[in-house]
């Protein structure tokens, strides 16, 4: 048995029902083989090992009141999962989805991700299955302050600096910020993705999803390729997709979907990005009131997918853009992608393809961008806004937007060469794997057995 393969199996007993962390560890753990066949320092030093198991896991409850005076009680969950190369960085999330395996798998793709940036940040993540959806300013304010009045305790600007994911934005940062300061007594770089006002940086709503972008012309580049006038798929209807339309319309290309829980929207014209950014993120509506609106565009319900499918991924496409959550985008629709022309998937969530989608756009050999490396902007402009708060100095919109160009540049020149080294150029995830591992691993050896 090789040494993935006994460690996978030694995981997935220990750790029965989390679907999610097993996924993302086989994908990493299976990529990484050639690696282990060449350097052997790796087994002998147990890095396996230690690095699927968390430095330290917290989990705790959190008790808020609701408008109507009703208790409520939600769980809460920080991973903290390697701190090799950096304290630990990582988002919340907020969602009903969220238990302990999400949370795992989250925070492992982080360790290689933040390895990715080459900024100092090791890996985390944490969140609740609180819903911010349907919840009034005040009632998100109680549970993030009740969320804090725990989670406090285990973060520090130079040990733990949590972030904002799928549920938590501007708002949610803010009441968290308020907490921590005054249990704290303390006015520093804890948390990323603050409002400008007060320590935040200019591109970090944008950052993901321009960075995206950003990777899938590094990408096309290399072949010769690029996304102007080309037509584009996105889903998801948050930070990361807006941004990534946003980005798509600058350098030329034409995006036309969007999505969210309750559907999809498919507007031939392309996308109204202002439109698209009052609804979602003003009037907190679904995106059946953009149809209502926009005239040329085409509203479908998930109800009216095919099974096993998502709708965005049946519309034509040159590139696509799965920006909305894990496991979005199956064999089935990686198989109507490719029969479409689609030539370039970048992923601006994490995981959004299945195991058995990636498997098709490595042998169909298209661009394909795995979510940590091509989604890596978001986590790189936070490190980013640590250096200016550590500084005192705020950066330019352009400073900060040229950094994370350069970034994200350097990301696909590291897993394009690193997959070149290994004698398969095109596949990127085990590129990226292998690159982003090889500096923890390193790292740890370095440091002794802790």
């Amino acid at each position: 048995m090789s040494y993935s393969t006994r460690i996978l199996t030694a995981l997935k007993e220990k750790n029965p029902s989390q679907n999610e962390f097993h996924q993302a560890v086989e994908e990493v753990l299976i990529s990484l083989a050639p690696l282990f066949d060449k350097e052997k320092k790796y087994e002998k030093h147990a890095i396996l090992e230690r690095i699927v198991i968390p430095e330290r896991q917290v989990i705790f409850r959190v008790p808020w009141v609701d408008d109507s005076g009703k208790i409520c009680v939600n769980y809460g969950y920080r991973v903290q999962f390697n701190t090799a190369i950096g304290p630990y960085k990582g988002g919340l999330r907020f969602h009903p989805s969220v238990n302990l395996g999400v949370i795992k798998f989250l925070g492992f793709e982080q360790i290689l991700k933040n390895s990715l940036t080459t900024l100092a940040m090791g890996g985390g993540k944490g969140g609740s299955d609180f819903d911010p959806k349907g919840k009034s300013d005040n009632e998100v304010m109680r549970f993030c302050q009740s969320f804090m009045n725990e989670l406090y305790r285990h973060i520090g600007a130079h040990t733990d600096v949590p972030a904002g994911d799928i549920g938590v934005g501007g708002r949610e940062i803010g009441y968290l910020f308020g907490q921590y300061k005054k249990l704290t007594n303390r006015f520093d770089g804890v948390l990323t993705g603050k409002g400008l006002n007060w320590g935040g940086s200019l591109v970090r709503p944008e950052a993901t999803g321009y960075g995206c972008v950003y990777f899938a012309q590094e990408m096309l580049k290399e072949r010769g390729e690029s996304l102007e006038g080309k037509v584009c798929t996105i889903s998801g209807a948050g930070n990361v997709a807006i941004y990534t339309i946003e980005k798509l319309y600058q350098v030329g290309a034409l995006p036309v979907t969007a999505s969210d829980s309750k559907g999809m929207i498919y507007d031939k014209e392309g996308i109204d990005v202002a439109l698209l950014k009052e609804i979602k993120e003003v009037k907190r509506e679904s995106l059946e009131s953009y149809a209502k609106i926009k005239k040329s565009a085409q509203y479908t319900p998930v109800s009216a997918y095919e099974e096993g499918c998502n709708g965005v991924w049946a519309i034509p496409c040159f590139a696509a853009f799965p920006s909305a959550t894990q496991n979005e985008l199956s064999q089935k629709d990686a198989k109507i992608l490719l029969q479409n022309g689609c030539k370039c998937v970048s992923e601006g969530a994490n995981m959004p393809s299945t195991n058995e989608a990636i498997e098709l756009f490595l042998q169909a050999k298209i661009c394909y961008g795995p979510g940590k490396a091509a989604n890596a902007g978001g986590v790189a402009v936070s490190g980013l806004e640590m250096a200016q708060n550590a500084s005192m100095n705020p950066w330019s919109f352009e400073v900060v937007d040229s950094h994370l160009h350069r970034i994200m540049e350097s990301i696909f020149a590291n897993a394009s060469a690193t997959a070149k080294e290994f004698g398969d150029p095109t596949n990127l995830v085990l590129g990226a794997n292998i690159a982003g591992f090889r500096k923890v691993a390193d790292a740890m050896i370095d440091q002794g057995v802790v």
